[in-house]
């Protein structure tokens, strides 16, 4: 069975949501999935992963939320080679970089050499009827590249 990796931070709860929402969607489709708040592990923690998740929020302005800046460094450094990744996340469509978090998440796997298994959901503050449904087929591409 193929092992789903999911790392969040949330501040609100919002994108704890939005990774409780792929997670479950996971689970239906038969996955053995993990799910961790991104201080409790280390990015090498990927590599036992055959799919590699990141459910983040942007901050302010279009930044990292700090406590998954390191996350993010560690995750640079890594080889992902084989492994699927994904990413989602939540922002607010009132700041000029909507999800950048999302975007730079993504360029992080693809230096990492990860294969991306399912384009980025981005959700604008807490997921709605829509969001949902974007997020379940997000989670039914990636586990078929598992």
């Amino acid at each position: 069975m193929a092992l789903a990796k999911i790392v969040y931070a949330s501040l609100t709860g919002n994108t704890e949501e939005i990774a409780d929402i792929v997670a479950e969607a996971l689970e239906n489709l038969d996955l053995e999935v993990e799910q961790e708040e991104c201080t409790q592990v280390d990015a090498e923690d990927f590599l036992d992963a055959d799919i590699c998740i990141v459910a983040t929020y942007t901050y302010d302005d279009g930044e990292l939320p700090d406590d998954i800046v390191d996350f993010y460094e560690e995750l640079q450094e890594l080889d992902l080679s084989g492994k699927i990744f994904g990413v989602v996340g939540s922002g607010d469509t009132f700041y000029e970089f909507f999800c950048k978090s999302v975007d730079d998440f993504e360029a992080a796997f693809v230096k990492a050499g990860a294969t991306k298994g399912a384009d980025c959901v981005k959700v604008d503050l807490a997921a709605e009827e829509e969001d949902i449904v974007k997020l379940e087929a997000f989670a039914k591409t990636i586990a078929s590249k598992a």
